[in-house]
């Protein structure tokens, strides 16, 4: 049985792959002359963003974060974008009993920031971030922290995500996992992880619970 839903943020409740792309043009641009191709930064989508910006210099990556999160921050609200269909789907699966939540990669301001955005924070039983685990994606211990504020277990929680860290990060804990095929990172790449359920649009989800719950 699916007791709970546990979304990704970015790319997944909340389109914000381009406010992500501008802000790491941005950066890199200004500390390194640096102009990275879209395909590689989205690669990176769902790393906690010190680990991405190590990749490209680890010495002087606390600088570049404090560069990335003041313009991020600046073109947040005018860049993000709703996923059309999430508010709808969230109150769906309430209404059938499923708790729903986030596991992110983003801090937690900037988290409960895009959701208030889009009238979505309220909607949350359980959000967790970089703040509250000491592992990350990959890694099971987000998943898991969330599944244990929930007080249920991870194989009773299916993790929704747009990225390869969101689905190893689900099978790590031990939980169900499903990608959104809207993502703009590889298709194919991410199916190589072997997602239980790959969904065309985020109400999909629904029927994947009915199917599960109901049956």
């Amino acid at each position: 049985m699916i007791k709970a839903v546990l979304f990704d943020l970015d790319g997944t409740l909340i389109d914000t792959n381009e406010l992500i792309i501008q802000s790491f043009n941005y950066t890199l641009k200004k500390h390194l002359n640096l102009e990275v191709d879209r395909n590689e930064l989205v690669m990176h989508f769902g790393e906690p963003l010190l680990n991405t910006l190590e990749y490209f210099d680890k010495d002087n990556a606390h600088v570049l974060m404090q560069t990335y999160r003041g313009y991020n921050e600046a073109i947040h609200d005018e860049v993000a974008k709703e996923i059309v269909g999430a508010k709808e789907t969230l109150n769906e699966l309430k209404a059938l009993g499923v708790k729903v939540g986030i596991v992110t990669s983003k801090r937690r301001t900037l988290a409960e920031r895009g959701l208030n955005l889009f009238n979505l924070l309220h909607k949350m039983d359980v959000i967790i971030t970089p703040e509250d685990t000491t592992k990350h994606k990959p890694d099971g211990e987000p998943v898991i922290k969330a599944c244990e504020n929930l007080g249920i277990l991870p194989e009773e929680a299916l993790m929704v995500g747009d990225s390869h860290n969101d689905i190893l990060s689900g099978k790590n804990a031990g939980a169900k996992t499903c990608l959104v095929k809207y993502t703009v990172l590889p298709l194919h790449k991410i199916m190589e992880h072997n997602p239980d359920y790959a969904v065309e649009k985020i109400e999909d989800i629904i029927k994947i619970v009915r199917e599960v719950n109901f049956r």
